[in-house]
């Protein structure tokens, strides 16, 4: 079983060679319950008996919604691929109206989904598919629960047509399509192969710093339906580490003390969220605590890799993690020694602070159409630098073309986008995938990411400006939730930006403004925008003139996914948002 050509050969794998009595775990009614690999497997085979006596053919496609990561969605997982038929994962948060576009688009046969809510969308659309039926894996009246199918495959005498069936799936064959969220129009389905993303696990495998001995423990919340997480997930699995499953994005912090993990995946926003709460914290404090705090902060900012400030700063340095940083790692449970983060730039002031506070946070870059993973920091043999994504992984290649957008040729490319060879053609050049994106490789051989290729825009004096450099760097300040910079044809550049609510209420209440404290008069208040703009003018020094923001506009609300702000990954829909305060953007440049 050393041969991993196929998503389902992984479970094999560590059953063989690192099998896990906790591989798969979830609580369930307040208590972690654990499943080892042994039995991860039994029940894969009897999901895959039961498909096969539902009719499941070869090549037929099984929806999965999760709102949670969970052992069931896993199991789900290998015993769909094992029969041939693929996996289509969908995003929780998307629309009624979404549900249908992708359920119909993959023409998908079953749908199993996590709990009430996600049914209660689904059933809205139900008729209008090509479902036969639906499954829960919570128990919801009215609702066939998954566990059937274990009754339904509990008899083994078909067995030997699933080993017929595994031996049958080849490494090109799809094992799945995930529909991309999309800034704009409908959501693209990507077809992945089976050694699309076998290829990714282990070519990436080898940049996961895992400890030396012991049970690795990994707290997984980033969505399973994304391929981010997804990869991460099998390359675990491959490690053979045990995988606890967050309940919910607002419990990752209790979680975290309850297991101890080593390792979790996670997004920008979400460090900033932790980092804004620290930082809430450490302004509460007084006298000589206070001053310690902010003084150990102060000294993160500065902090370089590999003892780069030299011997006096990494003596401070040490006080620093014993009065100040050990006291973070306890909050996220005490071990965490790394974070692996994607699907947005990371503001290089935080990667210095966690570092320093021994939480280092690797960047890595990759899309849902090279499955994901491009490249990927590690900070083993100088494979870190701050500021970029890492080396590119072995048997990927990454070349700039001449107006600086990145290319990628390698196994991880996708096989195309599903019932479009129109938009795949659009976006391929022989072999190499067109990212979209643009980016620089170093002296040293590290990817940087400049921007995105579209959303680079010229002002009327023909300057062009990229958005994200100058989107990323006012992000860094406490008082800038989100922002989004405008400007195409116009003589300048102006932002729209959502306050940080949250820390601008506190700051109101610390300060003692006689403000009312609703999103509207926040956004309202003159206090609050000369704050803001005290904010943006820091900023701006890091500008040129002509890429400055030179007027903002705070929105009276919080952009979210649920009102269309932002899509499932977070990343903000531009032209929606563009279209949403139109009035704020004339106010800008009209008024």
């Amino acid at each position: 079983m050393n041969d991993i050509k196929r998503l389902f050969d992984f479970p094999y794998y560590q059953l063989e060679h690192k099998p896990n009595d906790s591989a798969l775990v979830t609580k369930y009614d307040g208590k972690w319950t654990p499943m080892s690999t042994k039995e991860y497997i039994d029940k894969a085979n009897a999901v895959s008996r039961a498909l096969l006596r539902l009719g499941v053919q070869k090549n037929d496609k099984i929806a999965l919604i999760s709102t949670t990561n969970r052992t069931e969605w896993n199991i789900m997982d290998i015993g769909i691929l094992q029969t041939g038929a693929q996996n289509v994962p969908i995003y929780p948060t998307i629309s009624s109206d979404d549900y249908e576009y992708v359920l119909n688009h993959s023409e998908s046969v079953y749908c199993f989904v996590s709990d009430e809510e996600v049914l209660e969308k689904l059933l809205k659309i139900k008729d209008k598919t090509k479902l036969k039926d639906v499954y829960s894996f919570n128990h919801i009246e009215g609702c066939k629960h998954y566990s059937e199918l274990f009754e339904l495959g509990k008899e083994e005498s078909n067995q030997p047509e699933v080993e017929a069936r595994k031996d049958a799936v080849e490494p090109d064959d799809l094992a799945t399509i995930i529909y991309t969220s999309g800034t704009t129009g409908k959501p693209k389905g990507v077809m992945l192969s089976h050694w699309n993303i076998t290829s990714n696990v282990l070519d990436s495998s080898s940049r996961v710093p895992l400890p030396p001995s012991g049970e690795t423990r990994i707290l997984s919340f980033l969505p399973i339906c994304h391929i981010f997480e997804r990869v991460l997930i099998y390359v675990y699995q491959y490690a053979g580490t045990s995988i606890y499953f967050a309940e919910a994005l607002d419990k990752i912090g209790d979680n975290a003390k309850e297991i101890n993990p080593n390792l979790m995946s996670v997004v920008p926003r979400l460090l900033e969220k932790v980092f804004d709460k620290i930082m809430l914290k450490g302004e509460e404090l007084t006298g000589i605590k206070k001053a310690l705090f902010f003084w150990a902060v102060g000294l993160g900012e500065r902090w370089e890799p590999y003892g780069k400030n030299g011997s006096w700063y990494e003596f401070q340095l040490k006080i620093a993690n014993k009065l100040i940083f050990s006291k973070w790692r306890e909050a996220l449970g005490g071990k965490l020694g790394t974070m692996v983060s994607g699907s947005a730039a990371l503001q290089p002031r935080l990667a210095r602070i966690f570092g320093a506070a021994q939480m280092k946070v690797m960047e890595g870059y990759g899309l849902t159409e090279t499955s994901p993973v491009v490249s990927v920091g590690m900070y083993d043999d100088t494979h870190y630098k701050i500021g970029t994504v890492g080396k590119p992984i072995d048997n990927v290649e990454v070349k700039i073309a001449d107006d600086g957008e990145i290319l990628i040729k390698g196994p991880n490319v996708m096989m195309g986008y599903y019932k479009d060879d129109e938009k795949t053609a659009s976006v391929m050049t022989g072999d190499y995938f067109h990212t979209g994106d643009k980016g620089v490789i170093d002296e040293d051989g590290f990817l940087k990411i400049t921007g995105r290729k579209k959303e680079m825009f010229k002002t009327s004096g023909g300057k062009y400006i990229i958005p994200t450099l100058l989107e990323n760097d006012l992000k860094q300040s406490l008082f800038i939730e989100q922002v989004m910079v405008v400007g195409e044809g116009e003589k300048m550049p102006g932002a729209i930006i959502q306050p940080n609510f949250d820390f601008v209420r506190d700051w109101i209440e610390h300060k003692g403004h006689s403000i009312g404290t609703s999103e509207k008069e926040i956004s309202s208040s003159e206090i609050v925008i000369k704050r803001i703009q005290k904010e943006v003018t820091k900023y701006n020094q890091n500008f040129g003139k002509w890429e400055q923001i030179k007027k903002f506009e705070l929105t009276p609300e919080a952009w979210t996914i649920d009102a269309g702000h932002l899509t499932p990954t977070m990343k903000m829909k531009r032209s929606v948002i563009r279209a949403k305060y139109n009035d704020l953007y004339e106010k800008i440049y009209r008024s």
